[in-house]
């Protein structure tokens, strides 16, 4: 629980903190002005799906871990951002806000998560970023400001290239190579991992309502990838391509006369497989030439902490 510790500098200074709410995991950074001074992950603060009780926990012990960690008050902070997935749903920011303003008396901003990651990974520049996680979408903005995305629409119908679209492949390709009589390995890694005796019980399970965490298969398949599975590699592969085809569609919107287009990318898939990053590098280059693709990992949670300051900064001004 994020509240009082007797332990606590009280050094007139201020301090902020940074939190990005994703889909599996919340990450929370508390820095000064210029560093940062703890960090602290907790479980997912996604109400949708973990209830408001398992967010709010969530969020508070992250706050809490990482302000211990920089010796610092509740009362001492000076802004909060939080940039949190589902923020679409008209009461999720609303919720959020509430929760940290019961806990913090300086000001709270709560953005969508492609906002934080975007700051993180161009400040108040140019350029496209490209998430892949537990869900996926490219998020871009021109030298003038003017915005556009794709993809993101939800696993259901869309989030391609994601963690959740890359399990429900896996999936769907073991029970077409059961039709064909092929073989993969992907089988028995998911039957596995997923605790499931047969192909029947898998169907059972994947058809499910509420549907099972497709996403928790990510790993599987790039393991079964690096293992020399053909199925497997090939999804990631597919996964890349498709990633670069909602770049594609926002650089073409953003930058139609094919200037120099930065490009970045974030999430636990692309930052965790090379496989699908590098398929995205090959398929963007061809879809789109003028794409600059940077290889290193944007942090949003640091987008979170930016905002966080630059709030503070503009209500001084």
């Amino acid at each position: 629980m994020f509240s009082p510790h007797p332990c606590y500098n009280h050094v007139a200074m201020a301090y902020f903190i940074g939190i990005d709410g994703g889909g599996s995991k919340t990450e929370c950074v508390l820095g000064d002005e210029t560093r940062v001074l703890g960090r602290a992950t907790t479980g997912s603060c996604k109400l949708q799906v973990v209830g408001e009780a398992a967010a709010r926990g969530a969020i508070y012990e992250a706050m809490g871990k990482a302000s211990a960690k920089g010796n610092v008050h509740p009362e001492q902070i000076s802004g909060v951002c939080v940039g949190i997935s589902g923020i679409s749903r008209s009461d999720v920011a609303s919720i959020v806000l509430r929760w940290i303003q019961e806990v913090v008396s300086g000001p709270v901003q709560v953005v969508g998560d492609n906002a934080i990651a975007l700051e993180a990974a161009f400040s108040a520049g140019p350029g496209v970023l490209v998430i892949s996680g537990t869900g996926s979408i490219a998020f871009g903005r021109d030298a003038s400001g003017r915005t556009a995305r794709a993809g993101g629409w939800g696993p259901a119908i869309s989030d391609e290239g994601s963690g959740t679209w890359i399990g429900r492949n896996a999936v769907a390709r073991v029970l077409r190579a059961a039709d064909s009589g092929e073989q993969t390995s992907l089988r028995d890694a998911i039957l596995q991992v997923w605790k499931e005796q047969s192909l029947e019980d898998l169907v059972t399970l994947a058809n499910r309502v509420p549907p099972p965490d497709f996403a928790t298969l990510f790993p599987i398949v790039m393991e079964q990838a690096r293992a020399g599975d053909v199925t497997a590699a090939e999804i990631l592969d597919s996964a890349g391509a498709e990633l670069a085809e909602l770049a594609r569609h926002v650089i073409d919107r953003l930058w139609p006369t094919h200037d120099p287009a930065p490009v970045r990318i974030t999430g636990g898939v692309l930052g965790g497989s090379e496989e699908v990053r590098r398929s995205f590098r090959q398929t963007l280059k061809v879809l789109s030439p003028n794409a600059r693709i940077s290889d290193d990992i944007v942090e949003p949670v640091l987008g979170a902490l930016a905002l966080a300051r630059k709030q503070a900064a503009a209500a001084k001004a």
